[in-house]
């Protein structure tokens, strides 16, 4: 007999990326589908040098139970990133965590009931759609696009929804790539403030800009009902799996039982390599390295767009991060898309998993952080032959 699942198992959906990636492993496949960071540029040498060192200093003490916050050295590096960058987050406000993504949903946990409301991204990132939809809340998307976030839409669901938080990608957005613009922040702030929705501001790829321009963090313009997340998954690697939470003090008493019912605490052995990498090393230089490669990556990819793609074919032009979004003319089909370009072995992501109870849309993410400068102009030239037969028929 099949054992009998829980109510809200039924309301989580599949990682739609993760399907995908299967057909991404096959042999001599291109793969713009996965949201992967690009791991010839992972600082190996120097975490095997950071390894070495902790063993050295701690010994048997790396594999002791540890504390449910995290590391306190780790934890004040962060604070003292985040006060580079203006902001003031005391390390006793920062909890680490499994990926950011452990962090939305001890966010989730701590915050939503089966019918609250939340506001997400539309298109939105899938892991929040898959975290947020174990705990049966009801989805509110607002658009989003390069001009930021529907203010308008966003006023309306406030008004008559008085949702219980606020999901946001604003730099360099998962999957479209967009960057909120200034006015734009300052608008959404306007609108959320005096209110009781919580902010979450996720900033996973924040660091990985390639113009000067830097845009207000949520943080300062809501201080009182802003949660960070953030993490080290794209900026250094992503298998030690560090991320945390960054919240004002009732929410995070809220997150540290929330984490001890669920892990007891992040790997402390990963978190010691992770500080002693921080510490004997230029994390800026080498995040200028990242930049430096994804910068070309993203315009080696921009320019075949706008050289092999139909002219009714358009794109984001994003300001840094990993992510393109494109846009085919009304009516046409990215899921139809992606079986004509599999046919020629090249895979992306649909918009589809991207929406909420919206199918068959005409939107799909493409990645080009991981593959390189001749094998992103290989497989877009291919991309644009299965686009100009889906156009035909």
């Amino acid at each position: 007999m099949p054992p009998t699942f829980s109510d809200r198992m039924s309301h989580v959906p599949k990682s739609f990326i993760r399907e995908i990636l299967k057909d991404a492993l096959m042999p001599d496949t291109i793969s713009f589908a996965g949201g992967l960071p690009n791991r010839t540029l992972f600082p190996t040498e120097a975490i095997k040098a950071a390894t070495r060192k902790v063993f050295a200093l701690y010994g048997n003490g790396l594999f002791q139970y540890s504390a449910s916050e995290g590391l306190i050295d780790l934890r004040e590096w962060i604070a003292g990133r985040y006060k580079e960058k203006g902001l003031h987050v005391p390390l006793e406000n920062i909890l680490i965590t499994n990926g950011s993504q452990q962090g939305l949903d001890l966010l989730g946990k701590i915050l939503l009931n089966a019918g609250d409301g939340f506001i997400l991204e539309e298109p939105g990132y899938l892991g929040a759609i898959q975290a947020f939809a174990l705990y049966r809340a009801r989805f509110l998307p607002v658009p989003v696009s390069e001009n930021g976030m529907d203010t308008k839409k966003l006023r309306a669901i406030l008004e008559s929804e008085q949702p219980k938080l606020i999901y946001t990608v604003p730099n360099f957005q998962n999957p479209s790539g967009i960057t909120y613009p200034e006015e734009n922040r300052h608008a959404v702030a306007d609108i959320i403030r005096g209110t009781k929705t919580l902010f979450i501001e996720d900033d996973p790829y924040g660091d990985l800009r390639f113009t000067k321009t830097k845009h207000t963090s949520f943080k300062t313009l809501l201080p009182d009902n802003t949660v960070l997340l953030g993490s080290f998954s794209k900026i250094v690697v992503p298998g030690l799996r560090i991320g945390w939470i960054a919240a004002p003090d009732p929410i995070m008493q809220k997150l540290v039982i929330a984490k001890q019912a669920s892990d007891l605490h992040t790997n402390p052995f990963a978190q010691c390599v992770m500080h002693q990498y921080l510490r004997d090393n230029d994390l800026d230089a080498h995040i200028a390295k990242i930049v430096t490669a994804y910068s070309a990556q993203k315009e080696v990819m921009r320019n075949s767009i706008l050289r092999h793609f139909p002219a009714e074919v358009t794109s984001t032009n994003p300001e840094g991060g990993m992510f393109l979004w494109l846009t085919l003319p009304q009516g046409a089909s990215a899921l139809d898309l992606l079986a004509l370009a599999k046919k020629d072995k090249v895979c992306f992501v649909p918009g589809d998993p991207f929406y909420i109870n919206q199918s068959h849309r005409n939107t799909l993410r493409l990645n080009y952080s991981c593959a390189d400068i001749e094998t992103i102009e290989t497989g877009m030239g291919k991309l644009a032959n299965a686009i100009k037969t889906l156009l035909a028929r």
